[in-house]
């Protein structure tokens, strides 16, 4: 398959998931952060309590509030793959948040059982997100995707760095979780 024929394939992926979000989540829209107030107000807020560690909340990372999905400038010139896997993220929070309610989410992704260091719910909620991170990119990117070295460091320092004000500042444990995720979604994947 040539890379444009690639890229074409995940363009219609995406646009089936955006499809299936709608229907799913019927007030679900994408906003650039550029410009939006609260997303200004969450990037000075995450400078301060990360003591200067996170300085691209708007610049790099997507964030889902309520049953909007924001994005820095660069989402629409990103490739349609990365798109679909961030999506596939990003709908899980959808759904815990429908799961758990507004405020119930809200107050334990940001508090419990502390806002900073050991956040345990917030951990919680990031694993089983990102283990469908993993499951996107051995579906879009084949399994040996999940062998790269790198994926495998991204994700560890995002638990246990400034990212998510060091959510969970164990690395063995993030390592393991990482290894059995993809224990899971190989054996799933070969099985099915």
């Amino acid at each position: 398959m040539t890379e444009a024929m690639t890229e074409r394939s995940h363009k219609d992926a995406e646009q089936r998931l955006l499809d299936d979000l709608r229907a799913e989540f019927p007030a679900f829209r994408i906003v650039s952060k550029r410009g939006d107030r609260l997303s200004r107000v969450i990037d000075r807020a995450l400078r301060v309590l990360s003591l200067g560690g996170q300085t691209s909340y708007l610049t790099r990372y997507r964030t889902v509030i309520g049953d909007t999905l924001y994005v820095p400038d660069d989402w629409y010139r990103a490739p349609a793959v990365d798109r679909l896997i961030c999506l596939r993220h990003e709908r899980v929070h959808l759904r815990q948040r429908r799961r758990y309610g507004m405020l119930g989410m809200s107050f334990a992704y940001l508090f419990l059982p502390l806002p900073i260091g050991l956040a345990w719910c917030r951990a919680r909620m990031e694993w089983e997100a990102y283990e469908e991170t993993l499951r996107a990119t051995a579906e879009h990117l084949g399994d040996d995707a999940l062998s790269d070295p790198a994926l495998k460091a991204t994700m560890l320092e995002r638990f246990v760095g400034p990212d998510y004000l060091w959510m969970w500042p164990f690395p063995g444990a993030i390592e393991r979780w990482f290894d059995d995720a993809v224990t899971r979604i190989r054996a799933t994947r070969s099985s099915g």
